[in-house]
């Protein structure tokens, strides 16, 4: 596993547990607004932690954490998140796993093998926005359309999210993304927000994103309830 960051307690990650929060380094998207440059663009990669030390910081607070969450980058793209999934299953914690579904055989192997108790993916777009939005020209977007199916069936729990950027997204694209994840049980929206970390500003590329005001936010709210009733707002004052 490519460990680059740890929090050590978080009330936030991991819905109704407290859980610590793991991020890996690597990611196969280059969204131009993902906050978390440093794990995605190698140029900007900092010294691994060690694997064995993080477990052994785990195991010893197992008997106050309920459960661990995998974040990024993209954990389905470590060769080892299988067998370090199962470390932590071995302390009876539960496991978050959050993904951008471009693996959706491996989450499924993950859902199948009972190691991970729920799935956060982010949806980035509707289908015909996906390459953009995803900053992955020719993006699999069946691929994509699999982890979605599969995670709203596997029994687990589960939430799709997206960040709505203005300049990539729009009112359209906000509406037949809401028509994909019909009637889906948790869906939040998310606001951009710009930081330091965000790949664009790190590659040094002219700034053209924004953010949705409060205002607009709940109007694209409205639209996807439309056909995602349980919408909800996330992070935004």
């Amino acid at each position: 596993m490519k460990i680059a960051g740890f929090v050590k307690t978080t009330l936030l990650d991991y819905p109704g547990h407290l859980a610590c929060t793991i991020f890996v380094q690597g990611c196969n998207m280059r969204c131009p607004f993902c906050q978390n440059g440093s794990l995605v663009l190698p140029e900007y990669f900092e010294p691994l932690m060690d694997t064995e030390e993080i477990l052994g910081h785990i195991r010893k607070r197992s008997s106050v954490l309920e459960g661990v969450c995998i974040t990024g980058g993209e954990p389905t793209i470590m060769p080892g998140l299988k067998a370090f999934i199962r470390d932590i299953k071995d302390m009876d914690l539960l496991v978050k796993l959050d993904s951008n579904g471009t693996n959706p055989d491996t989450v499924r192997e993950l859902i199948e093998e009972k190691l991970i108790d729920f799935v956060a993916m982010d949806v980035k777009s509707s289908p015909a926005d996906y390459a953009l939005v995803s900053g992955v020209p020719g993006i699999d977007i069946e691929k994509i359309k699999r982890s979605v199916d599969l995670i709203r069936s596997s029994g687990i729990d589960y939430e799709f999210r997206t960040t709505l950027v203005k300049g990539l997204h729009s009112k359209e694209s906000v509406r037949e993304t809401a028509k994909w994840l019909k009637d889906a049980k948790a869906y939040f929206l998310q606001s951009y927000r710009e930081e330091d970390g965000v790949i664009e500003k790190l590659k040094g590329e002219e700034l053209k994103l924004e953010s949705f005001t409060k205002e607009e936010l709940n109007e694209l709210l409205s639209i996807v309830r439309e056909y995602v009733p349980v919408a909800e707002l996330r992070g935004v004052d």
